[in-house]
């Protein structure tokens, strides 16, 4: 059993891989795509921003509305929809058959993000959640890594068809590995956690300054590839390389920036979202030198994933109520900075030009960064009022027996 849950959380992880790919594929290849249907950058940009509302919208309701249903199903149900409806994207013949293929595969991501996690760490004890999620996540760092790149050159090599139809096949594996490694037998979900040092205001504030923040990052992440041809005048055979330098750079981040979550909590948000800005800044100031660039694109990759993780952890410690609420508000967030980003990244692209791009990002980020120094007031103020109550904690040995108790599952 323990080989069985283990060989199904590898293949979780690589459909993590999978979704996050193909959601951030077009980045890559949006001017190819903007070429080849005969659509302008912001158009093709339009792409990731549709992808990201449909999973801003309908991931809580997706989830509220699937709960009782079993999750091998749901996974299942929605690696296989997505599989087809990437298919779809690669035969498009116009640019509506391929928004509309883009919203379904975001619809299925919603479904996919708001069960994964639940279901993953549903099949190992409660001692090993924090390494389960850890492992499940490995799939979606490697995704900037490898996925993106790879899918920037093939599509570069024999058109950008080809590469959402290798992504298609890679998501159809996927499926059928899930759904014959996954437990038949799994809960909906754990019973809710809570913040170790809830607190409302400096949850709400962190909301704020995540969507800011991404909608920076977004900005200047999703026209990167005209910005890098026109304003530093690579060749179009550097830009799968190039992503590939803010890829590891953001792998980077991610280990970096685990030795600080527990001791340094606010440090951890605050010194990426300075190299986020910092980054925007030589972007736009030099962005016609070639080593400038490549040195902004990796410190960009590394800040952004360090920012990623310093907000889930952040959200963790000062939820509200429900850890898992809380994480789905920061899952928002990120897709209302996701669709933000990309839309006022297209609107200054037609306008002014890929080189103004990065100074709003890095305008919108210098924004976010100063709204995260109030967080150390509202600390210094105290806790919350005495209208909202702090939460009463629960041993999570406790809440773990609980939860066995409800769901049935012997082995919670």
């Amino acid at each position: 059993m323990d080989r069985r849950a283990n060989a199904a959380l590898a293949a979780l992880s690589v459909a993590t891989f999978t979704f996050v790919t193909v959601e951030v594929m077009p980045i890559g290849l949006l001017t190819v795509i903007a070429d080849d249907l005969g659509r302008t950058r912001a158009e093709a940009g339009l792409l990731l921003t549709g992808y990201a509302a449909v999973v801003l919208v309908l991931s809580v309701p997706m989830a509220v509305l699937t709960r009782r249903l079993p999750r091998r199903l749901l996974l299942g149900a929605a690696l296989g929809v997505s599989a087809a409806a990437t298919a779809v994207s690669g035969l498009a013949q116009g640019y509506a058959m391929l928004l509309g293929a883009r919203l379904v595969v975001g619809l299925t991501q919603a479904l996919f993000w708001s069960i994964v996690a639940s279901t993953a760490t549903a099949m190992f004890p409660p001692s090993r959640r924090g390494r389960t999620v850890a492992r499940l996540s490995i799939g979606a760092s490697l995704a900037p890594v490898l996925g993106v790149p790879l899918g920037t050159w093939l599509g570069q090599q024999l058109g950008w068809r080809a590469a959402f139809g290798v992504m298609a096949v890679i998501g159809a594996a996927t499926c059928v590995a899930v759904v014959a490694l996954l437990p038949g037998a799994l809960p909906s979900g754990a019973a809710s956690a809570r913040g170790a040092a809830p607190d409302l205001r400096r949850y709400l504030l962190l909301l704020l300054v995540t969507s800011l923040g991404v909608a920076g990052a977004m900005t200047a992440q999703t026209y990167v590839t005209p910005f890098l041809l026109d304003v530093t005048h690579f060749d179009a055979s550097s830009l799968g390389p190039l992503l590939l330098v803010s890829g590891v750079g953001g792998v980077v981040g991610t280990l970096a920036v685990g030795r600080f979550l527990d001791r340094y909590p606010w440090p951890a948000l605050a010194v990426p979202m300075s190299l986020l800005c910092a980054a925007s800044v030589v972007l736009y100031a030099g962005g016609t030198v070639r080593a400038l660039v490549v040195a902004a694109l990796a410190t960009s990759g590394g800040a952004y994933a360090a920012f990623a993780a310093a907000v889930q952890n952040r959200a963790l410690q000062i939820a509200p109520g429900s850890t898992d609420m809380a994480s789905a508000g920061g899952s928002s967030a990120f897709n209302i900075g996701i669709s933000a980003g990309s839309f006022v990244g297209g609107l200054i692209i037609e306008g002014a030009g890929p080189r103004a791009v990065a100074l709003a990002a890095a305008v919108l980020i210098a924004t976010a960064l100063a709204a995260l120094l109030l967080d150390p007031l509202l600390s210094a103020a105290g806790p919350p009022p005495s209208g909202h109550p702090v939460p009463k904690q629960r041993d999570p040995q406790q809440h773990a027996a609980a939860w066995g108790e409800k769901s049935g599952n012997p082995n919670a």
